[in-house]
């Protein structure tokens, strides 16, 4: 071999591809029409979850802390937290976390939620890696960074597992950095 450095673009795509496989389609739950997500199995698969937290990791610098959005980001946040040696912030649903919070109010397709962060969580100028396990429309991790900022932090990317192209997720999050693993398409959109 030489000595040229070789791109590891082509390696990753390959190592992304081979998480897809580890990601089931569930048709129509949790209703009708929805194909779910399901992570079951790549969260079975410890060399594929090590593998997709260390693809993760390369997708951003090293932050301050990592962001975790309930519930499944907790998973990837948490391995990445570790990963990183920084600290795990949770971002909870309204009412879960004890002590003085922050809090926003975003829309859902059949109306809204809340989330909120602890108060004292992040520092002024501190830099934040939002996670979750999947970019959908984009409306709960934008209340997240929206959060983050207001707190005086700076949200220096958002990681996903997966993310379903044609929804707007990454158009509403702009124009922060998005990173995902896996490209998927809802009906009528291609990867």
């Amino acid at each position: 071999m030489s000595g040229a450095a070789r791109d590891p673009a082509p390696a990753a795509a390959r190592a992304a591809g081979d998480l897809r496989r580890l990601i089931r389609d569930v048709p129509d739950f949790p209703r009708k029409g929805v194909v779910f997500k399901d992570i079951t199995p790549l969260l079975l698969d410890p060399a594929g979850l090590a593998e997709c937290v260390r693809l993760m990791a390369e997708r951003s610098h090293r932050p301050e802390a990592v962001v975790a959005i309930e519930s499944r980001g907790f998973v990837f946040g948490t391995a990445l937290a570790l990963h990183w040696a920084v600290p795990l912030v949770p971002a909870r649903k309204f009412g879960k976390l004890p002590g003085e919070t922050v809090r926003e109010v975003y829309s859902l397709e059949y109306g809204e939620d809340t989330i909120e962060i602890h108060r004292d969580a992040l520092g002024r100028g501190q830099r934040v890696a939002v996670v979750d396990d999947l970019l959908a429309t984009g409306g709960t991790a934008g209340a997240v960074a929206r959060l983050v900022e207001q707190l005086g932090a700076r949200v220096e990317s958002l990681l996903f597992v997966i993310e379903l192209r044609g929804l707007g997720g990454r158009e509403r999050l702009a124009p922060r950095r998005v990173e995902a693993l896996i490209d998927d398409s809802v009906a009528g959109e291609r990867p």
